[in-house]
């Protein structure tokens, strides 16, 4: 008769295999053990401080609504001295993102965090499912990426947030990295697996508790746990490049389930020559985000957008041609301005410093 099997760490009977390790264990040892990695990756990296403002990018999916669990509780039991709030992005993706703004609210409740929402439409004066009527689902995730994660930095810096979190798991840091290596972009291969990267400009600084742990991790806990999340995925996300590299990295996963987290230790250890060209970052002219370029990339697609060829500024372009069509954005801001500072730039959001800016250059 064949023993009994335990669980890895106690005498209880196991009820799960985890999948970033295989070992059999019971339900309150994986609690245990997801949540000290998550705290062991927090300490280790030096994510926070004490008395920082921490906005959690939250979508109601699993990974924000886990992160915002994980840090309640985090915080509660070690003393992290955190102020923590909810940041949400409403893209304006019709029976997708109201949906999951609806589960984003019941987790606010739950948890007793603020949450603050930031919409497309409001920033950008354009929605989600407008862009893509307007420019095809080609590239639709090409504009809502820039978007994205630029409306999350205004959101941060609108709460006055020290640290943006982000609930980016080991799959999407390991998916990063191949992608950035098939598409040899060196600059953002050199901080993509960090788990703190600084953006400059004033902005503040991201950070991704999640690094480590596998997204099916992620999936049991947020199940036993019984979290409310939203779990269908965006409409338009199947056309996106990533998922060329997504199905890459699940292939290499389920041949060695350790692969994910080799990737990203590899990435960690990459270092590059010191006189390797990084660009220089600096401010837009236009709106004042933090840009390589004298027009940052989301103007550049609002300009396309607004001037009805939305595939302006998108696929491959030569390098002259980016640079004129920069240089008449920011000559047609200048000239402009009287204008755009009036009653029409204040429903745009201008706050005329950047109109100031571009008519000086």
């Amino acid at each position: 008769r064949q023993p009994q099997r335990r669980c890895r760490f106690c005498e209880k009977k196991p009820q799960l295999r985890r999948p970033k390790t295989g070992h059999a264990v019971c339900r309150d040892c994986f609690f245990w053990a997801f949540e000290a990695e998550t705290h062991d990756t927090i300490v280790s990296s030096r994510m926070f401080s004490p008395g920082e403002r921490v906005a959690i990018g939250a979508s109601g999916g699993k990974d924000s609504t886990v992160l915002a669990y994980l840090l309640k509780t985090l915080n509660e039991r070690h003393n992290y001295g955190l102020d923590l709030r909810l940041l949400a992005i409403d893209e304006g993706i019709a029976g997708y993102r109201d949906d999951s703004l609806d589960a984003l609210r019941r987790t606010e409740v739950s948890l007793g965090l603020p949450l603050t929402i930031f919409t497309y439409r409001d920033l950008y004066g354009w929605t989600m499912d407008e862009v893509v009527r307007a420019a095809g689902r080609r590239s639709n995730c090409t504009f809502c990426g820039v978007f994205r994660r630029q409306a999350l930095d205004r959101g941060a810096g609108h709460l006055k947030a020290d640290k943006l979190a982000t609930g980016h798991n080991a799959d999407d840091v390991a998916e990063t990295v191949v992608m950035n290596l098939l598409r040899g972009d060196a600059a953002r291969l050199s901080r993509c697996a960090d788990g703190v990267t600084h953006t400059g400009g004033g902005l503040p600084a991201r950070c991704k508790p999640l690094k480590y742990a596998y997204e099916k991790e992620i999936v049991l806990y947020a199940y036993f746990k019984r979290l409310d999340y939203f779990a269908t995925e965006c409409l338009y996300a199947p056309a996106a490049y990533r998922g060329h590299a997504r199905a890459l990295v699940k292939d290499l996963e389920r041949a060695r389930p350790a692969a994910l987290l080799h990737i990203i230790q590899a990435a960690e250890q990459i270092r590059f020559r010191t006189d390797a060209r990084m660009p220089e970052l600096d401010t837009c002219r236009l709106c004042g985000y933090v840009s390589s370029q004298p027009v940052c990339k989301a103007c550049v697609l609002l300009d396309g957008l607004n001037s009805g060829n939305p595939r302006l500024a998108v696929g491959k372009s030569s390098a002259c041609s980016a640079k004129q069509q920069q240089q008449r954005m920011l000559t047609d801001a200048g000239r402009n301005r009287a204008q755009c500072c009036g009653s029409a730039g204040a429903r745009r959001g201008c706050s005329g410093s950047a109109c100031a800016a571009a008519a000086d250059s």
